[in-house]
């Protein structure tokens, strides 16, 4: 799975999505974070309130990868290798 975010508020439907993949309920996944379960709900319900290491911690628990790149513009986007726009 690849997700641009541009927003806050897109992370909260992936971050759900992601936990429920990977089978884990809220409380699971904050005992494997060392947090209570309503910090939990609370990051998912507000994911502007969640720090950067949170969110490291929370990537690395739920298999997913931070990543940070340059913005891609009409000048310098590539042509997909399908020759498709999505």
């Amino acid at each position: 799975m690849q997700q641009i975010l541009s927003i806050s508020d897109q992370l909260a439907p992936l971050l759900h999505a992601a936990r429920k993949s990977a089978g884990l309920s809220q409380t699971e996944l904050a005992r494997r974070m060392n947090l209570s379960q309503s910090r939990m709900s609370a990051m998912e319900l507000d994911p502007a309130s969640i720090r950067l290491d949170q969110l490291l911690s929370i990537c690395a628990a739920l298999q997913l990868e931070l990543v940070i790149q340059t913005k891609q513009t009409s000048e310098n986007k590539q042509p997909s290798p399908t020759g498709q726009e999505w």
